[in-house]
């Protein structure tokens, strides 16, 4: 008979592969350090291969370890999957929901999603992560995560969606600015360098030049901001113009704020929000229904929304 790896060898690996330290994985796995070499050491042994290469100062995981662990994660995620199934056939909204959602939507959301979750679906327990696209993505695929908000069109591999409402651009600039400007504004009369975006790791630049439909890469400051408020404060103090999604005006962004909303040029400029999560999962009913709650949120017709999927 074949010898398969156990479930509990893998996560020794995997939690050994991220805090690339013997005496911290086994914290973590709440065993003894001696325990978790072991497990390593009888898993190479029964794989037939190095996994890490060891001295008395580093550990570094060899080209066979990288491909396993990657593999392990994937394996630990469906395993996870599978010991949710009887619990979700029982009641699909109790339970543990880890939720991840990117800096750009969850200042703007969050709040009111967990009140909805709370009063709608009280037996239900959102843990919540904040983080960018790419992390959260890779968080989702090694099972650290159950379900993620982001913006889209996003490359998410072979992950399920659902889009659950659209985000409109709105151009924005100080009120001087604006005095100064032809209106409606054309992108060609902007001064070089006088459009502030995000940091690439925020997907929301990318969202913004892509759907505003903005080419002309000498109009974009070197500048690159790390939030939302840093982009409106550098706009209200006359340095230029930028995008700014619709769900954050409308939860106060630019309030009693000097400054100037325009319609981006060319064809509606928009984002779509959607949510995100393993097609392994056996938590399609949760998913879905969380999904009717934003989409509830995201919709003026948003309560009645939710009542009738209820």
């Amino acid at each position: 008979m074949n010898k398969y790896p156990s479930l509990k060898q893998l996560h020794y690996l995997v939690t050994l592969s991220e805090t690339r330290h013997f005496g911290e994985a086994a914290k973590l796995c709440f065993v003894s350090q001696s325990t978790l070499s072991a497990g390593i050491q009888n898993l190479e042994e029964l794989i037939g291969a190095q996994l890490i290469e060891r001295d008395n100062k580093t550990l570094v995981l060899t080209g066979m370890g990288e491909e396993v662990v990657r593999r392990s994660r994937e394996i630990l995620a469906r395993s996870q999957d599978l010991m949710e199934l009887t619990q979700v056939k029982s009641d699909p909204m109790h339970g543990k929901v880890r939720l991840g959602c990117i800096p750009t939507i969850a200042p703007f959301l969050l709040c009111d999603v967990v009140k909805q979750v709370n009063q709608h679906y009280p037996n239900l327990d959102l843990l919540l992560r904040e983080d960018t696209t790419a992390n959260l993505l890779t968080a989702l695929k090694h099972g650290e995560m159950d379900i993620l908000i982001l913006a889209l069109p996003m490359d998410i591999g072979t992950m399920t969606r659902r889009i659950v409402g659209r985000d409109p651009f709105k151009m924005v600039m100080s009120g001087k600015q604006a005095a100064q400007l032809t209106l409606p504004v054309d992108y060609e009369s902007l001064p070089d360098e006088s459009v502030f975006l995000l940091e690439r790791e925020h997907c929301l630049t990318d969202h913004a030049v892509s759907a505003c439909q903005m080419t002309a890469s000498q109009k974009i400051n070197p500048f690159m901001a790390t939030s939302l408020h840093t982009l409106v404060q550098m706009v209200t103090n006359g340095n230029g113009v930028t995008f700014i999604p619709q769900m954050a005006i409308d939860h106060g962004l630019i309030a009693n704020l000097d400054v100037h909303l325009e319609t981006p040029p060319g064809k509606a400029a928009y984002r779509d929000i959607g949510m995100v999560w393993r097609p392994s999962s056996s938590r399609l009913e949760t998913f879905n229904n969380l999904a009717d709650l934003v989409t509830g949120l995201l919709s003026p017709t948003g309560k009645d929304i939710l009542t009738e999927n209820q």
